[in-house]
């Protein structure tokens, strides 16, 4: 136990203890996972703490070998943490924890421990999200939270781990009749009565005070209450209304209005050992908390309080902190030393107690003590046994496997209060165990109740008692209620019985017992899930659910209506067929509507809709609907609402048109325009469609206004938007060119003409696929004949000449090349002299 406190030490220490050293007063905080990591590999003196917890474990290095092949590991692979290894040795892995556990030498706790993982860390799950991302704290983590062990925390250490002003005395307060008075405190005498008066006097050096008239009086080492003594006999001599018990015409108060500094020394298993300069009304804690409290290894139910070379007071801390006992917490003078001896024997205690810690025993403490101590059994305690696990005295080992023993403490002496007197050693752990978790005199009623849950089961109780009890819903299913009964044997079995009405009667009531389960069905949980759907010109189609005596109309309001688009003169409906004969999946029927499914009317009930919606007189019957109907609200033939073009740009009225018809062209919207304005430059027009993506559409303008049936005389279609730009007497080359350029127009010239004014094609540059965007978007590229000369495009004012760069899997083999072009040669030479011939 000893070592297990040591290796937790080590992390504690090294987050507290040295940045301590650097700043005594600086609040200090717990490390990280990660921090934690990087300690284990840079401290060589960890590696030694495991070393010494194996020595402690009296493990031979052949017992260790033949433990870790038993357990499936490596025989060497602990090796290098055995006692008598020196040297360095890696930082322990996963591995190398998990080996250690499985011997037996740690468990998950003292692991957790030894990697800086705290026990804020181990208890709450969101912290997890803290540690970062290293696996190994993860699963160390997970594998502590499950850890059915607790109580590794060390009692009261963590009082004095935070930052507190718990200890510290009050400065500006009073203090109180028992305060002793030294040099160096400030002091105000107040007169009031007869004398009007008030004094400020300093306590000097030699312990004196000095009052105007009075004279000098000495005060050091005296009480207040003494002071308020001493004074009245002294001020009575000088002022004659001032009387002994303070009673007279003239009175006095004397108070402390600046306490004065003492130098006392904390030594011993403490955080910061040293010299602490504290307020005179200081006491042993606040000395203590000044140091930081003691260490792993200090005490707290013995901290001595020594003066002029012998102790003057013990305080165990524990009667602080459990009982509230401050009774040897005594005020502290210049000179006085607190020392922290090493703490005595511990027990740790875990399970159901109140506060499952590690605690300090005194001589003769025994496990009463301890539970009280821990706060007394918890209510979900069993007191039926304790076990108390307890490492055997060396002098009393009996071989090797026999260091630890199980002692159990037997219910008669836990029933009556916090246990009975039996003496405990250091490294006892003593095992508090919950009650059982089985509810008995119990049984649950649950489904289609007013009050599902468990109940109190009572002698002759029958199941229409429990039904009575939990009231049955109005559609609960008669026909049958299951009884889940639980054997002696941990089976079930089924039993059922009759409902005679939804009053809980039932035939041939069933006598119940313990843990019986009884569930009631409900009529609903039988039923599919039927629907409607309705589809069509309907603002909100879809499917929804049937009710009896639904109609057509019902559905439709359900749908938010119809569009204005429906053809309110019928509609379909798709029923389930009767006979499915023939692969028949639904059968179709027209039912007819009329004006009143017109929801939307105005304050006249006059319709406010589009006009001329197709529609019947009113007096359609109404249709009353079936389960899974399938109903189509035609809509109008060719209703649609307006189509909307754009033409901007040289013509003289510019704007968003709406098409008159289906058929109307490019030149008939040219036309309502206004025409093209002189500037217009035809062959640049810029004809987009939005439908389907297509974007922008080649076309001449010139032909589509001269010839009305030509191709480029495009029907218009709903957001269609042409651009008429000005002339543009500039061709633009591009690519893969040595010099991307504008060039002016020259009226005649072929695209070679404009790749030569760019500097002609780059070595990558593949002349033979140039081509050439026309202004109106057209394409054309250069046509490549066998033996005739290439057919080349004539680029047009506002064009782009593009030359592409060259496929680099398009390699020509000129030598096969040559080859083909020898033998068609050599063909035809012999076609010709066969022919003269």
């Amino acid at each position: 136990m000893r070592l297990n406190f040591e290796l937790r030490s080590l992390i504690v220490t090294a987050s507290f203890f040295l940045p301590c050293a650097l700043l005594a007063q600086v609040p200090t905080t717990k490390p990280t996972t990660a921090q934690a990591q990087v300690l284990l590999s840079t401290r060589p003196d960890l590696v030694a703490q495991l070393r010494q917890r194996f020595a402690t474990a009296g493990l031979t290095k052949e017992q260790v070998h033949a433990r870790l092949k038993a357990e499936g590991y490596p025989e060497d692979m602990l090796d290098n943490y055995l006692p008598g290894m020196t040297g360095a040795a890696d930082a322990p892995s996963e591995d190398v924890f998990k080996a250690v556990r499985a011997l037996g030498v740690m468990d998950s706790s003292d692991v957790a421990a030894l990697q800086g993982i705290s026990p804020s860390q181990r208890v709450q799950p969101a912290t997890e999200a803290k540690v970062g991302n290293t696996s190994l704290a993860r699963d160390t983590v997970e594998k502590v939270k499950a850890e059915s062990d607790s109580g590794f925390a060390i009692f009261g250490l963590d009082v004095f781990r935070g930052s507190t002003s718990q200890f510290e005395p009050t400065l500006a307060g009073p203090v109180d009749a028992n305060y002793r008075l030294g040099p160096g405190d400030k002091l105000v005498l107040i007169l009031t009565g007869d004398v009007e008066m008030s004094y400020s006097l300093d306590v000097t050096r030699e312990g004196f005070i000095v009052i105007p008239q009075v004279g000098q009086i000495y005060v050091a080492n005296l009480t207040l209450g003494q002071l308020d003594q001493l004074l009245g006999s002294r001020l009575s001599r000088v002022y004659s209304g001032v009387r002994g018990n303070n009673q007279g015409t003239t009175r006095f108060s004397v108070s402390v209005a600046r306490l004065r500094a003492n130098q006392v020394y904390v030594v011993g298993d403490v955080q910061r050992p040293g010299s602490y300069t504290i307020s005179s009304a200081g006491t042993a804690l606040t000395a203590l908390y000044a140091a930081g409290g003691p260490t792993i290894n200090g005490s707290l139910r013995r901290v001595d309080i020594r003066r002029d070379g012998r102790t003057v007071d013990s305080l165990d801390v524990y009667d602080y902190l459990i009982r509230g006992d401050a009774s040897h917490d005594v005020r502290l003078q210049t000179g006085d030393v607190i020392f922290v001896t090493v703490h005595g024997p511990r027990v740790r205690v875990v399970g159901e107690i109140s506060r499952p810690a590690t605690y300090e025993l005194k001589p003769r403490e025994t496990l009463a003590d301890l539970v009280r101590n821990a706060g007394g059994f918890s209510a979900t305690a069993s007191r039926q046994r304790v076990l108390i696990d307890r490492i055997v005295a060396p002098d009393q080992r009996r071989g090797p496997g026999r260091d630890r023993i199980t002692i159990e403490v037997s219910a008669d002496v836990l029933l009556a209060g916090t246990g009975a007197a039996v003496p405990l050693q250091n490294g006892d752990v003593v095992r508090v165990f919950p009650i059982s978790e089985r509810v008995r005199n119990r049984i649950v009623v649950g489904g289609n109740v007013n009050q599902p849950g468990a109940q109190g089961l009572t002698p002759g109780m029958r199941l229409s008692d429990a039904l009575r009890k939990v009231g049955l819903k109005s559609d609960t299913y008669l026909g049958e209620v299951l009884v889940t009964r639980l054997r002696s044997d941990s089976t079930r079995v089924q039993l059922r019985a009759v409902l005679a009405d939804t009053t809980g009667r039932v035939i041939d009531d069933l006598p119940l017992q313990e843990d019986d389960e009884i569930t009631v069905y409900s009529l609903t949980t039988f039923r599919p899930s039927r629907y409607v759907a309705i589809g069509g010109a309907v603002n909100s189609g879809g499917r929804f659910p049937y009710r009896e005596g639904m109609t057509l109309r019902d559905l439709v309001l359900l749908a938010n209506g119809v569009q204005e688009s429906a053809w309110l003169k019928e509609a379909e409906i798709a029923r389930l067929p009767v006979n499915r004969d023939s692969g028949r999946t639904a059968l179709t029927v027209r039912v007819p509507l009329d004006s009143t499914y017109l929801f939307e009317r105005g304050p006249n009930g006059e319709y406010i809709g589009p006009p001329g919606p197709p529609t019947s007189a009113a007096g359609a019957p109404e249709v009353l609907l079936k389960p899974y109907d399938n109903v189509l609200i035609l809509r109008q033939p060719n209703w649609e609402l307006q189509r909307t073009v754009t033409i901007q740009g040289e013509v003289r009225f510019p704007g968003a048109y709406a098409l008159k018809n289906k058929t109307e062209r490019l030149s008939d919207l040219v036309a309502r325009a206004g025409g093209l304005t002189d500037e217009a430059y035809a062959d640049g027009i810029v004809f987009a469609r939005g439908q389907f993506g297509l974007g922008r559409v080649g076309i001449e303008l010139s032909t589509a206004l001269k010839r009305y049936e030509s191709s480029d005389n495009l029907i218009l279609r709903d957001g269609d938007n042409i651009t008429i730009p000005p002339f543009n007497s500039i061709v633009t080359i591009r690519g893969a060119v040595n010099q991307p350029t504008n060039v002016a127009y020259v009226r005649g010239k072929g695209i070679d003409y404009y790749i030569g004014a760019a500097g002609g094609p780059t070595r990558t540059g593949d002349d033979d696929r140039a081509y050439v965007v026309q202004p109106s978007g057209k394409l054309e590229s250069v046509k490549h004949r066998f033996v005739l000369p290439s057919s080349m495009p004539q680029p047009r004012p506002g064009s782009v000449v593009t030359v592409p760069e060259k496929d680099p899997a398009d390699k020509k083999d000129y030598i096969a090349m040559a080859g083909q072009v020898g033998q068609i040669v050599a063909g035809l030479v012999t076609v010709i002299l066969l022919a003269r011939k």
